[in-house]
């Protein structure tokens, strides 16, 4: 057992979480070292890069217009390419992903999907336990032996043949309160990254892979260009040959989504393309322009074939293309509904239309969150690009405009769709609170990113008056209503059990606070994450 008065406190690295089983194998020495050399070297800037989002959130707020930027006109005009593709990432036509969890790790790098993303972000509640156990079961998978034999006695272990193994560390907005560096709280990017990184990297290349990653939450190409410097530092500092990271950037940011060129070309030596991460791109949506009145509909509504989303989705394919890059669709959420044979097939025919609309568009592959999805997106892919991408597909078609960007989808706003948003959000929270970070809800898998929708456009309702179908206007008053009423839906949906002995009250108030809240809060994992710190320290 490790506990924070080991040796192991030392190179300035103090350790605030409790002890757990192996977190020595994690924590080693020279882990510690490593991980101080990241955070002296680039955590000032990061915290700089913060700064500049604050900055740019207050000048959106006064009215400042969204457009391509003319300081970098010239890499948008440029002829360049990112880096060419490695093997074991040319062919990334399904992608699977989920927490770091032991049993789904297994279950996903199984699935039959090309790649599995590791998720130290939006599927994962951030406790310390569920940090460190993560690397260790993803240094498990890494070496080929991971395995987890569940309380019935049934044994999970590898296929011989699995997954491409991608990870997503936090984003540069959120710190690990459990490691300190010089009296300073490490970024939870840099904690995620750096471990896996330190244990794994060289492994992988001696398996013919390499360390590959999913970077979120960007919101601007400098952003980018402080983790391209992280990895130069990384492989020279471990001496891993440059350019064996590979990374694959979410545009989920509506920022990011005006320097997609900006992004990759600072990313080109060590580029794996770019995704479109659609639930956390509308959440941004409202986030960024919270001071106008560009009232999205229900949730259930907001599909990728129109609006901004279309808009973005097509643009970020033609970026990608040009530059030698994968554009990776979306998330497909939905999970099998195995009570209701009907309502299970409109489910997947809602799947397939969207993959054959990506592939059609000129995707080079898909996300999906459930193993039972796998072939369903394969087949699509398979029909449509029997190549093992189409990067070669160009789209002289798309014109980059900012109108476009940001054109509202048409659609209803109903009271549904708000006591839809308060169920889910309460639900997400409530779990995340227990230290789930991925948990199906209403026969989708939502994470992070669906809650933050969730709340995001009860506030944007809220505050800007939406008058919902029907003709009620949304008020402090129906939300606090509202909220009251479907928490006590909730209480019989799970029962009075579960509900006793959840977090449901405490879920409630969190939501409601950050609904009614005249500030909109950046993240909802930020108050939250408090709250899992709290229950530490008890």
């Amino acid at each position: 057992m490790f506990t924070p008065a080991s040796p192991h406190m030392s190179q300035g690295v103090e350790v605030l979480g409790g002890p757990l089983t192996d977190v020595e194998k994690v924590l080693t020495p020279g882990a510690m070292g490593f991980l101080a050399g990241l955070h002296r070297a680039f955590d000032a800037r990061r915290r700089s890069l913060l700064e500049a989002r604050v900055d740019r959130q207050r000048r959106l707020d006064h009215g400042e217009p969204f457009d391509f930027l003319k300081a970098t006109e010239k890499v948008r005009q440029a002829e360049w390419s990112v880096a060419p593709m490695v093997a074991p990432l040319s062919d990334r036509r399904v992608e699977i992903t989920g927490p770091v969890e032991r049993k789904m790790i297994i279950n996903a790098l199984n699935s039959g999907a090309n790649v599995f993303m590791a998720d130290f972000e939006d599927a994962n509640s951030p406790t310390w336990e569920n940090n460190i156990q993560g690397q260790l079961n993803l240094m498990d998978a890494v070496r080929g032996t991971i395995a987890f034999t569940s309380g019935a006695g049934k044994a999970y272990r590898l296929n011989d043949r699995i997954a491409t193994l991608m990870v997503r560390p936090r984003g540069w907005h959120l710190e690990e309160r459990h490691l300190k560096v010089d009296g300073a709280f490490i970024s939870g990017s840099l904690f995620d990254f750096g471990l896996y990184f330190f244990h794994n990297a060289q492994v992988t290349l001696e398996r013919g892979q390499g360390p590959y990653f999913y970077l979120p939450k960007l919101e601007s190409h400098l952003e980018a260009r402080l983790w391209n410097d992280v990895f130069v530092h990384a492989q020279e500092a471990l001496g891993v040959p440059q350019g064996s990271v590979r990374a694959t950037v979410l545009i989920e940011t509506l920022p990011a989504a005006f320097e997609m060129d900006e992004i990759l070309y600072e990313l080109r030596a060590h580029s794996a393309g770019l995704n479109c991460g659609r639930w956390d791109y509308i959440f941004s949506f409202i986030k960024k322009g919270q001071a106008n009145a560009a009232l999205l509909p229900d949730r259930g509504q907001i599909s990728m074939d129109r609006g901004f989303l279309s808009a973005y989705s097509q643009l970020l394919i033609k970026t990608c293309h040009r530059r030698g890059a994968h554009a990776m669709g979306g998330m497909a959420a939905q999970i099998p509904i195995k009570d209701d044979p009907a309502a299970n097939e409109a489910a997947m025919e809602k799947v397939r239309a969207d993959k054959r609309r990506e592939a059609r568009d000129g995707h080079d592959g898909t996300w999906v969150a459930h193993p039972d999805l796998v072939p369903l997106a394969k087949a699509i892919f398979d029909q449509a690009m029997p190549e093992k991408n189409q990067v070669s597909r160009q789209r002289p078609d798309v014109v980059a405009n900012a109108a476009a960007l940001l054109a509202v989808p048409e659609g209803t706003r109903t009271e549904a769709g708000l006591r839809h948003n308060i169920r889910v959000g309460i639900q997400y929270i409530e779990a995340w609170l227990r230290g789930l970070g991925c948990v199906p809800l209403y026969n989708l898998m939502e994470d992070a990113a669906t809650a933050e929708i969730s709340r995001a456009q009860v506030w944007q309702w809220l505050h800007h008056g939406a008058t919902l179908e029907g003709g009620t206007r949304v008020s402090s008053g129906l939300v606090t209503r509202a909220t009251d009423e479907e928490l006590r839906v909730i209480e019989r949906e799970v029962g009075p059990e579960r509900f006793r002995a959840g977090r449901f009250t405490e879920a409630r108030t969190l939501f409601q606070r950050l609904c009614l809240s005249p500030r909109f809060e950046e993240f909802l994992t930020l108050p939250a994450y408090e709250r899992l710190l709290v229950d530490t320290a008890s």
